[in-house]
């Protein structure tokens, strides 16, 4: 007798693992989600941004734990490196070929990664009420 299963298939895509990153955001409110194509510059990071605002620390950590967990379920990934989890204002999620910040405004500002790389591709996503 054959035993079903409810597990997805893990997902490896590049572009199925941003879809669930946004997604993941979107579930927690995460506002302004803008993902930078950074594919054809020649000195990058990564190959994607996914930037995010959130309007607290504790939103902040809520988006984070929940990407972290949604991609950790259903790909069997985790990120190569977590960083800023203490600081409240701004944290990161290195999946290698994504990069996934999340901040509050204020720090957004900032750091302004949407113009230190103008030159990507920027597709933006709308808010969910």
């Amino acid at each position: 007798m054959a035993v079903q299963s409810n597990l997805q298939k893990p997902i490896f895509d590049t572009q199925q693992l941003n879809a669930l990153i946004i997604d993941s955001i979107q579930d927690k409110k995460g506002k302004k989600i803008l993902k930078l194509d950074l594919r054809h510059l020649q000195e990058r990071p990564a190959d994607y941004f996914i930037i995010c605002e959130a309007d607290s620390p504790t939103q902040i950590h809520a988006i984070i734990h929940h990407i972290y967990r949604n991609v950790k379920d259903r790909s069997l990934t985790t990120p190569l490196h977590i960083e800023g989890i203490s600081s409240g204002t701004w944290s990161l999620l290195d999946y290698f070929d994504t990069v996934v910040h999340v901040f509050y405004p204020e720090t957004r500002l900032h750091y302004n990664l949407e113009s230190l790389w103008s030159d990507a591709h920027i597709e933006e996503y709308e808010d969910v009420a």
